[in-house]
């Protein structure tokens, strides 16, 4: 029994996740999100997709918000239906609060599609909040990918490559910030 809390207890103090893959499920699921997931994961990132990592029980936010928070980079995968909804933005808009490196991934959508809009159920300030992040995501230097056109193997490549960049990065600059007295 020992050895199984001690094998938990690390479970339980390690990072959910390095990359957190923001989605609209829908739309992406089971293409390019599923399959950069499957890409990023047999490269040895740890990823988190909620189809993925998560099961029945889970509470939603709680997950979602504890792999955002511990992950070092994101990845925004943007569609035709991302902007309605609301869980896509909450997981954006907390990726950019959190200062996280986010790598934008426009998916058969301009980025001047992308419209917050209301809908009567969302408060004023959530609004803004996702306004605001949407914003940010838009002006981030990203990937554009057409389905119909483009090259899937070349789109999983240069996105996978993106995110590892990234993280090399982020954890570089972790490594400065610690060196500094």
């Amino acid at each position: 029994m020992q050895r199984v809390s001690a094998t938990l207890c690390r479970k339980l103090a390690r990072p959910p996740c390095d990359v957190f893959i923001n989605h609209r499920g829908i739309d992406t699921k089971r293409n390019i999100a599923g399959l950069l997931y499957e890409r990023l994961t047999a490269m040895g990132v740890k990823s988190f997709l909620d189809s993925m990592n998560m099961k029945p029980g889970d509470k939603l936010f709680h997950h979602i918000d504890r792999a955002i928070v511990g992950s070092k980079v994101g990845v925004a995968v943007f569609s035709p239906r991302y902007c309605e909804s609301y869980f896509c933005l909450h997981e954006l808009a907390l990726l950019m609060e959190s200062k996280k490196r986010v790598v934008p991934i426009f998916y058969n959508v301009k980025p001047s599609q992308l419209v917050v809009k209301d809908n009567g159920t969302c408060p004023a300030k959530e609004l803004r909040r996702f306004s605001l992040a949407l914003e940010e995501a838009k002006y981030t230097v990203g990937l554009t990918f057409d389905p119909l056109k483009g090259d899937w193997s070349e789109m999983l490549k240069e996105a996978s490559e993106a995110v590892i960049i990234n993280l090399l990065e982020v954890e570089e600059e972790s490594k400065r910030m610690k060196r500094k007295p």
